[in-house]
């Protein structure tokens, strides 16, 4: 069996008392497996609450990031650098259409990338299609067409790891692509078992205790 990843995107959702519901639900339910990777990606205010209680209930996941600082540190109000993120978060979402749609360029996601790795979080470089640029270091790419991402309308399994395949032999140092748009605990396992996708990104889907726990359960 080949090693999955089920990366969690809160977006922004959820406060506190709503990630500790989820929580306290999902580690009731959740069945982990020896090859699959689970990691939650909350809003930041809530990283080091969730990075908290992963630890101190001794949960087998992950927490990452949704967004990084393309600074090392400084006078850039409103942003979270690596240094300050690597605290709690072993991954991060760089490169999310959400955050270029809001003007980021592929120049700053190469910035990004490069500050995550050097503070030692895992990147996991956004792409709508094989043909948007990925720099140098990545290990882990999502590729999430926007016609599939909150629409209820995925990307077909087949097209998906063509565009997998695709990115794999560009880019040798690839070693995971996910794939992220309207994931759901139905259709996961569709994605997960052909040959060139290792994972799923999950936004809506993920908000829900019992349907992230049975799209782990599928994978």
């Amino acid at each position: 069996m080949k090693d999955l990843l089920i990366v969690a995107n809160w977006k922004e959702n959820k406060t506190w008392e709503e990630a500790l519901d989820f929580l306290s639900e999902f580690s009731k339910i959740y069945e982990p497996k020896p090859n699959v990777k689970v990691a939650i990606c909350p809003p930041y205010l809530l990283v080091p609450e969730v990075s908290n209680y992963v630890r101190t209930n001794n949960l087998s996941i992950d927490v990452g990031v949704q967004n990084l600082s393309k600074f090392d540190e400084g006078a850039h109000t409103g942003e979270v650098s690596a240094r300050e993120a690597a605290e709690f978060a072993r991954f991060a979402i760089i490169g999310h259409s959400e955050r270029r749609a809001l003007g980021e360029t592929d120049s700053d996601v190469k910035m990004k990338v490069e500050m995550a790795i050097k503070y030692n979080i895992e990147p996991i470089v956004c792409v709508v299609n094989e043909n948007v640029p990925i720099p140098s270091g990545t290990k882990i790419v999502a590729y999430e067409p926007i016609e599939a991402i909150g629409t209820g309308n995925p990307d077909t399994p087949e097209n998906a790891d063509r565009v997998a395949s695709a990115i794999k032999s560009k880019y040798q140092g690839i070693m995971h692509v996910l794939y992220g748009g309207s994931v759901t605990s139905e259709n996961v396992r569709r994605f997960t078992q052909m040959q060139n996708i290792d994972g799923v990104l999950v936004g809506g889907a993920s908000l829900d205790p019992k349907e992230f726990s049975a799209i782990v359960k599928q994978c």
